[in-house]
């Protein structure tokens, strides 16, 4: 079978090419991609030195399944999840599912168990590798049964694909890594896609005051719709953060908030989140900053903490039932965050929409 997709020769730059997709194995699921979410990770992965597949937010319908998978059969509507743990492994056996010794993308090890077959995707005959072992930006795609999770309702497709990582990443950093606390105070730097999902996170955990930080008038309102209570209008100038942690701390009763979130992917805002939060509180980098840093280890006194979790620690057995619940309830506003939809062809507007701060979340429909 072949299917177009959106394929990087890893030099910064894309084109749509016909990829060949094989049958499943034994242990794997045949998905025909319906929507794919558009992100900064694809964005970074043209430039990773290596050809692949793009995508790593999808959702679609399963068309083959192989004889080992139980728990979807074809028709069903699916999630894909690209934490693909081994669920035996150090990590695993502590809880931290998204840091799979064994299959995470952050392992290091090769050839991961993550991978489906060699055979799985091949471009002019030769196999080729899929963004994050799933590569979603595609019409057809072989994927792990782990990494395949049953939509249980209807709900549209650009909706579902957005929880694969922008979703899960942001609510889950305030509510799985952080333990928002009812009651308390938080601080988003970024209100981009990840970081309306914080913003959501905190909101649902119960957070009372949620202070959205952003140099964009358009991601502000967005933020506001999705939940944050005070904004405050960055700047870029020599004193922009200055002013922002003043302003942080006027609304926090002159203490600062008792968690803060940079969500920005900006190196010279790594240390800004440890600025803003109170003694005792809480700085969380959502980002995936991966730059080197220079730090004023006075901005840790005194008794604060510092976390980075990876993909907000999803679990996901436990985090998508919980999400579904939520959006089903109307407290996960999902379709809402889904600001413009894109063909196959446009992912480069696509890019220059996202860059602009104009969306929240862009997504890649198929039509079949």
């Amino acid at each position: 079978m072949n299917a177009k997709s959106i394929f990087t020769p890893g030099d910064g730059t894309f084109h749509v090419e016909d990829i060949e997709v094989g049958n499943p194995a034994h242990d794997e699921v045949l998905v025909r991609i319906k929507a794919s979410g558009i992100c900064h990770t694809d964005y970074d992965s043209m430039s990773w030195g290596k050809p692949l597949i793009m995508g790593h937010e999808g959702a679609g319908v399963v068309v083959e399944a192989g004889e080992e998978v139980t728990h979807v059969s074809p028709g069903d509507p699916v999630l894909l999840n690209w934490a693909i743990s081994c669920g035996t492994c150090f990590q695993c056996l502590r809880g931290n599912y998204a840091i799979c010794e064994v299959n995470s993308p952050v392992a290091g090890r090769e050839p991961m168990k993550g991978h489906a077959h060699p055979e799985a995707a091949k471009l002019r005959g030769n196999p080729v590798a899929r963004s994050f072992n799933i590569g979603t930006m595609t019409e057809l795609t072989v994927v792990r049964k782990e990494a395949v999770v049953k939509i249980p309702f209807d709900m549209p497709f650009a909706s579902a694909c957005i929880m694969g990582c922008g979703v899960m990443t942001g609510y889950g950093s305030a509510v799985n890594a952080a333990r928002v606390e009812p009651g308390s105070s938080v601080a988003i730097i970024g209100c981009g896609g990840v970081g309306l999902n914080v913003i959501q996170g905190a909101r649902i955990a119960g957070a009372l005051t949620i202070i959205a930080i952003d140099l964009s008038e358009t991601r502000l309102e967005m933020a506001k719709r999705f939940g944050a209570t005070h904004c405050i209008l960055a700047s870029r100038d020599d004193d922009g953060l200055k002013r922002a942690v003043g302003d942080v701390r006027a609304l926090t009763e002159d203490r600062g908030a008792d968690y803060a979130f940079e969500a920005t992917a900006n190196p010279a805002l790594g240390a800004a989140p440890l600025a803003m939060v109170r003694h005792g509180g809480m700085a969380v980098q959502v980002s995936g900053i991966e730059q080197d840093l220079t730090i004023d280890m006075n901005l840790f006194e005194w008794d604060k903490t510092y976390i980075n979790p990876l993909y907000g620690k999803c679990c996901p057995e436990r985090d998508f039932p919980r999400l579904f619940g939520l959006y089903s309830r109307g407290d996960l506003m999902l379709d809402e965050l889904v600001t413009r939809t894109y063909r196959i062809g446009e992912l480069a507007q696509a890019f220059e929409d996202m860059h602009r701060g104009v969306i929240a979340k862009g997504v890649i429909t198929f039509d079949d």
